[in-house]
Order: C-alpha cells, then sequence, then structure tokens
C-alpha cells in the first residue's frame, strides 16, 4: 500500500480565518487522513473552539507559533542528518525504513523535531508523527520495531552516509602499524 508522506509545513496563518499568528501564540494543529494522503490544518485556539467537533481529525496537538530565525548561511555545504532524512523521505524506498526512524530519533535527541503523536495504522507498524521545531514541518515516521541488537548497524550505516570512515577503516596517510599500546 502506498502512502504518501510528503512534509507538510506550519502555516503562518490559522486555515479557518485566515489571520496570521502572532510570535508567542497557541494555536492547534489538526491532520487528517485521506484518500489521497493526509492534510493539514492550523488553527488559532478560536477557531478551534468553533470547529466542527463530529469532524474527528487523524490527530492533532497544540503548539505556540514561533516567527522562524533566519538560517544563516553554511561556509561549506554539507549532509546533515535533516538532510538525509529529508532526502530518504522523498525517496521513500522501503529499504530507507531503518534509517529515516533512526535519523528521525537522533534529530528528536537534538531536539530539532519534536515527537508529538503516535498513531497505530492498518496492517502496517505505528506511524509516529514528528513536528520540525523550526519550521513546523510534519515529517511522518513508520515505526520499524526495531530490536536493540539492529541499532548499532543502522547507526554505523547513518555514519556512513553522512561521511565517517566505515567501521574499521584506517585513517589514510597512517604508516604506522604499531598499537597505541605497543608504542613505547
Amino acid at each position: 500500500m502506498a502512502q504518501d508522506w510528503e512534509i507538510k509545513s506550519r502555516s503562518r496563518e490559522c486555515s479557518t480565518t485566515g489571520r496570521a499568528f502572532a510570535d508567542k501564540e497557541p494555536f492547534f494543529t489538526l491532520l487528517f487522513q485521506e484518500k489521497d494522503g493526509y492534510r493539514r490544518e492550523d488553527l488559532c485556539e478560536e477557531a478551534f473552539a468553533d470547529r466542527n467537533a463530529d469532524i474527528a481529525p487523524f490527530s492533532f496537538w497544540k503548539s505556540t507559533f514561533e516567527e522562524p530565525a533566519a538560517a544563516p548561511p553554511e561556509a561549506l555545504p554539507h549532509q546533515s542528518a535533516e538532510d538525509l532524512l529529508r532526502r530518504f523521505m522523498e525517496e521513500d524506498h522501503p529499504e530507507h525504513l531503518h534509517v529515516r526512524y533512526v535519523l528521525a530519533v537522533m534529530l528528536e535527541r537534538k531536539k530539532l523535531l519534536k515527537h508529538v503523536d503516535t498513531k497505530e495504522t492498518e496492517g502496517g507498524p505505528p506511524l509516529l508523527i514528528y513536528e520540525h521545531a523550526g519550521t513546523g514541518e510534519i515529517f511522518l515516521i513508520p515505526d520499524p520495531e526495531l530490536h536493540l541488537d539492529q541499532v548499532s548497524a543502522v547507526q554505523g550505516e547513518i555514519a556512513v552516509l553522512l561521511g565517517a570512515k566505515p567501521p574499521g577503516q584506517r585513517e589514510t596517510g597512517n604508516t604506522d602499524t604499531a598499537s597505541p599500546e605497543s608504542a613505547g
């Protein structure tokens, strides 16, 4: 079953009233599951209170709107964990399921992503719903329910994807074969 895992961005205004959110204003995000994917609505508190409560969203949560800060220009472009997660979500290959999950957890620990909900899916893995702390984008990450003994291999794969040397590979240019313990 193909799913639409497109990343949804936080709106700068209420989906119902069209009024722009003020910095630090509380608002609600509602996520609706539709046959073509997911639809996001961001509502001010008044619109949330006045909405039709009979139409239940797939998921919803309350946040505080923060005016996005201007990102400083990077001296050298590099492949970050966030870039890698975005690329693998766009490609949506099943072999990247474990990597997407571990990248999302890494970004959650760095407080770049905030886990806002978990939903059970029909016939599939639980769906973890993350919100990007800076942009308000939504990341839908299937939980592959990794076993502890699998995490190390996935972390190694991610390290290599981010430019680290594979485990056991020596740095180039080092001709000394003596171990630190045997050095006198």
